[in-house]
Formats: structure tokens, sequence, C-alpha cells
């Protein structure tokens, strides 16, 4: 069965953005970068990674999974209707429809739990949930797996890595911690 594994950046103080979306304050340069690059190979932007010569091959994931608003971080500025060409791709959403040139990602109103469950049943790689925290929240009890950037800065407010869900305490296991000169600290965590 295919794993979920929610592979994102973060603050200390647990956002994964800012109140407006904002991610500038995450390093993007750093000796935390090729390693991390190098476990999870194609989680950037097809477009981005070539210009800084990333290969986007042999990745871990086939497929990703967003909330709109981490899919509209490309859009309408950076002009990425279709960030990740590499991958399939699908967007939760019930209020958006899809924006021109982005043929090839899926809009959908589905259950996130119901496709996601339906995903892992599939063949294939792994899948990647890339934001957000409200989706996150939603899939807590599907992701099998934390991929965690913690990079050393306090937002103080914005998105939180797990939206809002009911006090309901949920174990994950440490699999690898490494802390970088650059001050970020790569954890992964399975679920207990």
């Amino acid at each position: 069965m295919r794993e979920l594994t929610y592979y994102v950046a973060v603050s200390l103080d647990g956002y994964i953005a800012g109140p407006d979306g904002e991610f500038d304050a995450f390093l993007a340069e750093g000796d935390h970068m090729e390693p991390i690059w190098d476990r999870y190979r194609g989680t950037a932007p097809t477009e981005l990674a070539r210009a800084v010569g990333f290969s986007v091959d042999d990745g871990p994931f086939d497929t990703v999974l967003m909330g709109w608003n981490t899919y509209a971080v490309g859009l309408p500025d950076h002009h990425l209707p279709n960030p990740y060409r590499h991958l399939r791709q699908v967007v939760f959403t019930r209020a958006h429809e899809a924006p021109p040139g982005s043929e090839g990602v899926q809009f959908t109103d589905a259950d996130p739990v119901e496709m996601v469950r339906a995903l892992k049943r599939e063949d294939g790689k792994g899948i990647w949930l890339c934001g957000g925290g409200e989706l996150a929240a939603v899939l807590v009890d599907e992701i099998d797996r934390l991929a965690l950037k913690v990079n050393p800065v306090m937002l103080g407010a914005g998105i939180p890595l797990f939206g809002e869900r009911t006090y309901a305490p949920l174990s994950w296991r440490s699999t690898s911690t490494q802390t970088f000169r650059s001050g970020v600290t790569f954890a992964e965590y399975v679920q207990a």
C-alpha cells in the first residue's frame, strides 16, 4: 500500500506560512538543501527545479496533494498553474475553478479522506501532502509519515502545521533527525 507523507517546511513555533501565506522567512539556501533534495527529489515545482539544476526524476512520490491556498501560491504572479508537471497533481477545492494553463491538474471537491484511501490502494510510488494545514488536519489519521524541515525562525502567527482539530493526542515515533549548520533540522516521524 502506498504511503502518504506530509513533507513541509515549518517554523519553530509550528507554522508552515505567515498570516497571508508568506514563507519567505524559511531558508532557501544552505547546507541542508542538497541532502534533503536527495531524500525528497522531485518536491519542487518542475520549472524551478530545472532552473537550479535539480533533477525531478526518480523521486519517492508520483502524486502530490494540496489545498487551494497552497496551489494558489503559484498564481497569478508566478505563472505556475501547472506547478508539478512531473507528478500527478490533485487540488482540493470547493469554491474555485481550474485556471487557464492548469491542464493536467485535477481539481476536486471530493472528500479528502476517501480520495486518499483510494489513492493508497492504487499501484505507484508515495503520495506527497504538500499543504496546507487545514487539509493536513482533515487527513491526519491517513498520514503515514511526517517529514519536517524545521527552520530556525519563529513566525508568531500564520498557518499552523495542522489546522484546527479536536483535542485528540496522536503519537508519532521519530525515525531520523539531522541538524545542519544552516540551523535547519530535518525530522522524520511515523505514526506510533
